[in-house]
């Protein structure tokens, strides 16, 4: 019996390769149409394992029952209250655009109301930067963010119109979440079984991506539900009508470092100091610097520590440009690319720094080590 030739040995396997190359795009193409929803359910298995592992270690061995539990918990506390904010909102930005269209809310007049109360300087400054009437403030906003919220705002409208399909999409992300709460960890031991890289790297890297996942729930979308709460509550003790709306605005707008909340309330304060309001516009300026902006100083390095705390410029960069590729899920996947980017590329600096210390060629890193700095 004669052995193959390395010849026809790098022939099969090169055929192999493009093959498995070729149904891993086919594979690709055919769950596009619920990428978001397999996003959404791998990103609740890995936030709300431990709760998963917390009842699975009361009930004695009941996988499904512990599953179950956690997937009732996830629609209870989290997407029945999305759904009722989302109506809630829905409504509100609709007679909010009802009193634009009236006439009842008039932003020119607001623009001339409040350039006619600064003082002769201030006039002259914006006169300078070309601010010399709301025309010119939104062609100002068509050159930097307005598009990235343009974006944003037509997937919102697309689940509005698309009610069934975002049903759909609701109902693959649960029943993926529930397989992957029941089998979240023989799902990933066979993965990183197959994953074309050394064992140290495939452990840094797994235990990196799980890390980033929830520091990027905990350090992003928990500080901004809890900006967006206080700065509503804030502006409904104020008398401020659309307290809701502004509310949900100042949540997304957290999400971008820096500038974050003072996108909204520093121009409603602006505005409460124009029409005379200045006993509220203090109050405001007050919550907003000392209260709502002190939420993200104090409450995201309690949540996330320092194991995957991105650059403020990285998380702008990214949260923006994953709005613009992938939509409002592009609020998670910008930050977690980005995130991993940095790791790997740690992961495999400190491999290359360890790996003539081993003498058998291999490296060595622990799954912590890969951590952002």
């Amino acid at each position: 019996m004669t052995s193959p030739s390395p010849n026809g040995m790098r022939a099969e396997d090169g055929f192999f390769l493009a093959l498995i190359i070729v149904v891993s795009l086919g594979f690709a193409l055919v769950i596009r149409p619920f990428f978001a929803a397999i996003l959404w359910a791998v990103v609740a298995g890995i936030v709300f394992a431990p709760l998963n592992g917390a009842l699975l270690a009361r009930m004695k061995g009941g996988r499904n029952r512990a599953a179950s539990l956690t997937l009732l918990l996830i629609v209870l506390l989290v997407i029945v209250p999305t759904i009722i904010l989302a109506i809630a909102l829905i409504q509100e930005a609709t007679l909010f655009y009802g009193r634009i269209q009236s006439g009842e809310i008039d932003f020119a007049r607001i623009f001339e109301q409040f350039r006619a109360s600064l003082p002769g300087w201030a006039t002259a400054l914006l006169d300078r930067i070309g601010l010399t009437n709301l025309d010119a403030v939104q062609r100002m906003l068509d050159g930097s963010f307005r598009a990235s919220f343009r974006t944003l705002a037509g997937q919102a409208l697309q689940i509005g119109q698309g009610a069934f399909s975002f049903l759909v999409a609701l109902g693959v992300m649960l029943y993926l979440t529930y397989f992957l709460l029941r089998d979240g960890e023989s799902l990933a031991r066979r993965v990183s079984q197959v994953a074309p890289l050394r064992t140290q790297a495939r452990q840094a890297l797994v235990g990196q991506f799980v890390v980033v996942v929830r520091a990027t729930i905990k350090g992003s979308i928990v500080v901004a539900v809890v900006q967006g709460l206080i700065g509503g509550l804030v502006f409904w003790g104020l008398g401020i009508s659309g307290a809701l709306l502004w509310g949900v605005l100042m949540g997304f707008f957290s999400l971008l470092p820096a500038i974050g909340t003072g996108l909204v309330w520093v121009p409603v304060a602006l505005y409460l100091i124009a029409t005379g309001a200045f006993m509220k516009a203090a109050i405001l300026i007050f919550c907003g610097l000392f209260i709502i902006g002190m939420v993200d100083n104090v409450l995201r390095p309690i949540l996330v520590g320092r194991d995957a705390r991105l650059p403020d410029y990285v998380v702008l960069i990214s949260t923006l440009g994953g709005i613009e590729l992938f939509g409002f899920s592009g609020l998670i996947l910008g930050p977690i690319i980005a995130a991993l980017f940095i790791s790997v590329w740690n992961i495999g600096s400190m491999m290359r720094v360890s790996a003539p210390d081993d003498g058998d060629g291999s490296a060595t890193l622990s799954p912590q080590q890969g951590h952002i700095t």
